[in-house]
């Protein structure tokens, strides 16, 4: 029987974690491995009092972020435990009663060897799709896909909520996000381990791009069912805090390179740079300045090749918001 393992990263969730610590250890799963990015809200003493064998706490000297928890978690998985196929979430999803079992009875006799991830659907906990979790194809591999892209907008590259909500049967994609994102022990050995450095964002669409180059694919199935209780866009989908513009920005640098290729990369940077440049709007007249400034530094950084965390961008966002509360 396939071992199956499950990674989750938090940072300052308690609340969130209680709900999804709970319904993965009543999953059929082997292990389950919690990255504890260095919270100060309890989270730790909270962990500390979890009794189940099943369990690993991995407490990193600093916060590596979601993409760093994640390389992380992966990385201990595998050599700990050597699951067939770990399952990656936030704090804040977790999956619905009988996804693991799911995943295993249905979703596994039907697999490729050459299957690299599984991406299960993702619900708001409304019951509605959750659209920051929606798969996609990668339209710059087909001209027929580009056209029809060019013509009708980014919604044509994206899974349905049909498809995602009333399908029954597996079907392949090119990219999906940590969320109900299983990975193959396949996938560790070709494609290696998640980019770290990435921080936070970009990290689910370049490990999936990068699964794609490599030959492995990649699988929908609408028959595993996750709940994500995200919160992290305002009503305007504007992000908070505005320090996660730089790193959107930095990170998508290298999602074009995967997604393109050579040629169509500096095309696909003008039109990334254009649109968001544009989204300044969403935010208000006053934060409109530091918005920019963020996406400037993203697109530098990003054009050098620089990653990790970035104190600096921390330190300026705090001290500008801090200042115009004062």
């Amino acid at each position: 029987m396939a071992r199956i393992a499950a990674v989750v990263v938090t940072y300052n969730r308690l609340e969130a974690l209680k709900e999804t610590l709970p319904r993965l250890l009543s999953e059929p799963l082997d292990h389950v491995i919690v990255v504890e990015n260095g919270s100060t809200d309890g989270t730790s003493d909270w962990l500390e009092t979890q009794r189940d064998a099943r369990l690993l706490v991995l407490r990193p000297q600093s916060n590596l972020g979601g993409a760093g928890g994640f390389e992380l978690g992966l990385r201990e998985a595998s050599a700990r435990y050597d699951p067939d196929w770990t399952a990656l979430m936030d704090d804040d999803a977790r999956p619905l009663p009988g996804a693991i079992a799911a995943f295993r009875d249905e979703t596994l006799p039907g697999l490729s060897p050459e299957t690299g991830a599984v991406a299960a659907a993702v619900f708001l906990p409304d019951g509605t799709v959750c659209d920051m979790n929606r798969p996609s194809l990668n339209p710059f591999w087909s001209s027929g896909l580009m056209w029809r892209t060019l013509r009708h907008g980014t919604r044509v590259f994206h899974l349905s909520d049909e498809e995602i909500g009333q399908g029954t049967a597996p079907r392949d994609v090119d990219v999906a996000s940590f969320v109900g994102y299983f990975v193959s022990r396949a996938a560790i050995a070709r494609a290696g381990l998640p980019d770290g450095g990435m921080f936070i964002y970009g990290d689910d669409v370049s490990y999936s791009l990068r699964l794609r180059r490599a030959g492995l694919g990649l699988v929908f199935d609408p028959r595993v069912h996750f709940e994500h209780a995200c919160g992290s866009l305002g009503p305007e989908l504007a992000l908070r805090p505005m320090w996660k513009i730089y790193y959107l920005a930095r990170n998508n640098i290298e999602v074009c390179r995967l997604a393109t290729g050579p040629v169509l990369w500096p095309f696909a940077v003008a039109y990334y740079v254009f649109a968001w440049t544009r989204r300044s709007r969403r935010y208000p007249a006053a934060e409109r300045g530091l918005y920019r400034r963020m996406l400037r530094a993203g697109l530098r950084d990003g054009l050098r090749g620089l990653s990790g965390r970035n104190p600096a961008v921390h330190e300026a966002v705090s001290l500008e918001q801090g200042a115009a509360k004062g």
